[in-house]
């Protein structure tokens, strides 16, 4: 999820001249003084009108429209619908008003020329709109509360509402929203009003168990919630409070100081406030895939969409990278005949909304691939479903970014056809290869004490909050330690394509009852590396700098929490010594290992605090004392019969 650094009303819109309001709505009209066209301001380009659209069961939404003063044609709507206020942020606060204007409107400068009916809207239960409001609305619920919803019907609600009462609308409607409002986009084109002929779910929330914000692998991802909800509450609505953001106070450089002495679950929820544990808590307490998460996933119910779909995520998303490829899959297993489209690029989370996209952290791209997007891409897509424009290039079913070799690539389906599973295999004395292990394997594993008191932490460097650039951080400091195990190719004599899951295949034994296995693909840059000065500015970016010689950038990794090895409804413990075999997709990429690269994994049993501790000891991690915190011996066996390894999808080489 994504605090409010971006929305559908982000950038200015450069239209001319005179509207006639229409009834029943407050309104912003100053036409100010001429002014030259490229300077002009939302202010004398738009009337801003607020509204309180009924909902079927009497529940109002507060809904912002930003209607063009040149009345000469008709517009289509561009909408976002969000938790995060449809308010303006003007004067470093959120403020609600007609008299507010923001700075500007529109995801990009091309839409500001081309010309849109801009609508924001509060979503039920969140700040000045009415109802009840609930973490992913469940949309197979049977029986509604009072003052619950379903985020299809109170859309469907809002378009024939909109259509009816907005003039100079050209009757198409386009929804977008990133993160948050990326889950209520593609909820609410379930069962589509047929007016809405264009959506882009961007950085969807799909299931926040199965891989996006709460969870993966059963593993809880600590940092990011606890940084999450200590900001996101539950407020009393209709209200425009609370007007700023409020960042936790840590007291502490690095939050994995500040975890770590907490200890237990329970003791970190005591360091918030009665309100901020309101809605972190049951993501704690809902440890397993019950029905509170099965619930809310979204994915078996994208059925009857009728618009145009673009779903849009980034290699590099810390918060919602599964989202995209659930929704992209749902909707293409559920509507056959419907338009869709997949981008993935090399974006952190909404990195594609904001700056130019040509690198993160250490990690160049070697072009704007942000800039690109909204211009060559996003523009184009609406404009062809809400305009009629007939776009320059036709878009693929899948365009993602390939990092490493930094390209831009078509597919007709993802994974690419082409693409072929091979199995990298661990070795004796930390190496990697393709070839299975022979019989003259040594002692046929490999083993390091985990300690929970002493976890592996998942960047090198003091940080709270969880810095974006975690995704390709540099790992030699995770390397050295001996409660890694470092597996390393040969230099690579060609490149080497990867695409689709990345899948470890283990055979794993452990001393205690419950362990966490964290996989990590690495690729290894050549000892002579030209360097650079890094760029710098913020949780974006953020490391110190560092020798790019060497590099051991992170390409994809993840935990399974052993005890989900079977079913994440039902947990089992491990039999202490007992070989077990695990396999779990750890995520997709697209990467290429570049000729003179080399191949690393690493495997641990932390990665801390990014997801909570696993005390190593079967129980509900929740309740766990700091006394159930144990040692264990964990062993990874790369044996004929048991030889452990990582699936990848290779792309064959041309």
């Amino acid at each position: 999820m994504i605090r409010r650094s971006f929305s559908v009303l982000a950038l200015g819109c450069l239209l001319a001249c005179a509207a006639a309001p229409f009834a029943n709505a407050a309104s912003a009209d100053d036409a100010g003084t001429e002014a030259p066209a490229a300077k002009r301001s939302v202010r004398e380009l738009y009337t801003k009108y607020e509204f309180r659209i009924p909902m079927r069961d009497g529940v109002r939404l507060f809904t912002t429209v930003y209607v063009p003063k040149d009345a000469a044609r008709a517009y289509p709507f561009l909408m976002e619908r969000t938790p995060y206020s449809a308010g303006t942020h003007a004067q470093g606060e959120l403020r609600y008003g007609v008299d507010w204007m923001p700075e500007s409107l529109g995801p990009s400068p091309e839409f500001e020329q081309a010309g849109y009916i801009f609508v924001e809207q509060d979503v039920r239960g969140r700040y000045m709109s009415e109802g009840v409001w609930q973490e992913m609305t469940p949309h197979g619920k049977a029986k509604l509360e009072k003052g619950e919803g379903r985020e299809s019907e109170d859309m469907h609600d809002t378009v024939a509402w909109l259509l009816k009462n907005v003039p100079n609308n050209n009757g198409k409607v386009g929804i977008l929203g990133i993160s948050y409002p990326g889950f209520y986009t593609a909820a609410s084109i379930i069962d589509s009003h047929p007016a809405i002929k264009a959506a882009s779910p961007q950085a969807p929330i799909a299931d926040l168990y199965m891989g996006d914000d709460s969870y993966h692998g059963g593993a809880f991802k600590l940092a990011g919630n606890f940084d999450f909800y200590a900001a996101f509450t539950s407020v009393r609505n209709p209200t425009p409070l609370p007007k700023t953001w409020a960042d936790f106070e840590y007291g502490e450089a690095d939050a994995y100081d500040f975890f770590l002495k907490r200890l237990t679950l329970s003791n970190i929820a005591a360091a918030m406030s009665d309100n901020q544990r309101e809605l972190f808590m049951p993501n704690i307490e809902h440890d397993t895939y019950d029905a509170f998460w099965q619930s809310r996933a979204i994915g078996p119910h994208m059925k009857n969409v009728k618009a145009a779909v673009l779903t849009v995520g980034g290699w590099y998303d810390a918060e919602d990278f599964q989202g995209p490829f659930s929704i992209y899959r749902a909707i293409a297993r559920l509507n056959p005949n419907t338009s869709n489209a997949l981008v993935i690029g090399p974006w952190v989370h909404g990195g594609w909304a904001r700056g130019d996209g040509a690198r993160l952290g250490h990690v160049r791209f070697d072009a704007k691939t942000s800039e690109y997007f909204r211009r060559e891409i996003q523009f184009p897509f609406f404009e062809q479903h809400l305009k009629g424009v007939k776009p320059a290039t036709t878009l693929a079913p899948v365009t993602v970014f390939e990092t490493g070799s930094n390209v831009w690539r078509s597919y007709a389906a993802w994974p690419p056809k082409p693409a072929k599973p091979r199995t990298l295999y661990f070795g004796p004395d930390g190496t990697l290869g393709w070839a299975q292990p022979s019989s003259n394997a040594g002692a046929g594993y490999d083993e390091y004490v985990a300690d929970p008191r002493r976890p592996v932490p998942y960047i090198g460097y003091p940080a709270t909050g969880v810095p974006k650039e975690y995704m390709v951080s540099d790992q030699r400091f995770a390397a050295t330690r001996p409660d890694v195990l470092v597996y390393q190719s040969e230099v690579l004599e060609e490149d080497v394509t990867v695409v689709g899951d990345v899948i470890p295949k283990l055979f794993v034994s452990t001393t205690g009852t419950d362990a966490d296995w964290v996989v990590k693909l690495i690729d290894v840059y050549p000892a002579a590396y030209p360097n650079e000065a890094p760029a710098r500015g913020g949780r974006d970016v953020g490391p110190p700098a560092v020798n790019l010689g060497g590099f051991q950038q992170l390409v994809r990794g993840n935990p399974l929490r052993g005890k989900f090895r079977n079913s994440y409804e039902k947990p089992e413990p491990f039999v202490p010594g007992k070989v077990e075999a695990l396999s779990y997709g750890i995520g997709d990429v697209n990467h290429t290992f570049r000729r003179g690269h080399r191949i690393m994994v690493q495997v641990q049993s932390s990665w801390f605090p990014l997801i909570d501790l696993n005390p190593q000891t079967f129980m509900r991690i929740p309740d766990a004392k700091p006394e159930d915190f144990r040692k264990a011996t964990q062993r990874v066996y790369r044996a004929p019969g048991n030889a452990s390894g990582l699936q990848l999808m290779v792309l064959p080489s041309n």
